[in-house]
């Protein structure tokens, strides 16, 4: 199954993508391939006893299910010149403050011990990386975004490039 999980930000862009300062989608990692290849190799186990038939067929459904469920949630992080999309949020770039990367042990504490309880997350286990977007519009109390990214720097990088004002 072909698989690209090279996501890097978009140093030019075509007249239809404007403004598009950094593209990511947070696709799966191939180990997560195996570990989903080795989940549906569980369905033979499982339907063996009744027939090998019905073990093939559990293997090939769990192994399409889990395939959908994990494409259909992969989620996109786009900066473009206006707006900060990470998932299913957005927002304008006014109301974006400091950003910041964090990798290996900071990574973990910030998933973790140093969490705030009203952060939006938009987190995969298979990326390290991740980066905190702080979060400065009044009316919102989320404090900040934190997103895992494999490509931290880049997503800094495009975060702090000043948005287009008309």
């Amino acid at each position: 199954m072909p698989e690209s999980t090279a996501s890097v930000p978009v140093p030019h862009h075509s007249s239809s993508e404007a403004g598009v300062l950094y593209t990511e989608k947070l696709r799966p990692s191939p180990w997560i391939w195996i570990v989903v290849v080795g989940f549906s190799a569980a369905g033979i186990l499982m339907f063996a006893p009744i027939s090998i038939t019905a073990g093939i067929i559990a293997a090939l459904v769990l192994f399409a299910i889990t395939t959908v469920l994990l494409v259909t949630s992969t989620p996109s992080i786009v900066v473009d010149r206006d707006t900060v999309q990470v998932g299913r949020a957005s927002i304008q770039r006014e109301f974006v403050g400091a950003v910041t990367a964090f990798r290996k042990d900071e990574a973990t504490a910030e998933r973790g011990v140093r969490l705030h309880g009203l952060a939006f997350l938009c987190l995969r286990g298979w990326i390290d990386p991740v980066v905190r977007i702080e979060i400065t519009d009044p009316a919102d109390r989320t404090p900040y975004w934190l997103t895992s990214t494999r490509h931290p720097d880049e997503l800094v990088a495009a975060l702090s490039k000043q948005g287009s004002r008309s």
